[in-house]
């Protein structure tokens, strides 16, 4: 395998046809495929979200 048929299989899973994925650019081919950066949870996020949503006792 080598990088470009890596891409092409990416591009066909993501529903772009190879006639569209070679006429993407680079910058428009990153957009495509990078990942969003992932937000981090910081102690008052968490605090928040267990406030919100908080353990319940199960009966036994």
């Amino acid at each position: 395998m080598n990088a470009w048929s890596d891409a092409l299989r990416l591009a066909v899973r993501l529903g772009v046809p190879p006639e569209a994925f070679w006429r993407l650019s680079l910058r428009e081919w990153r957009a495509l495929t990078d990942a969003p950066a992932a937000p981090v949870l910081t102690r008052p996020g968490l605090d928040a979200l267990v406030a919100r949503f908080p353990d319940q006792e199960i009966p036994a």
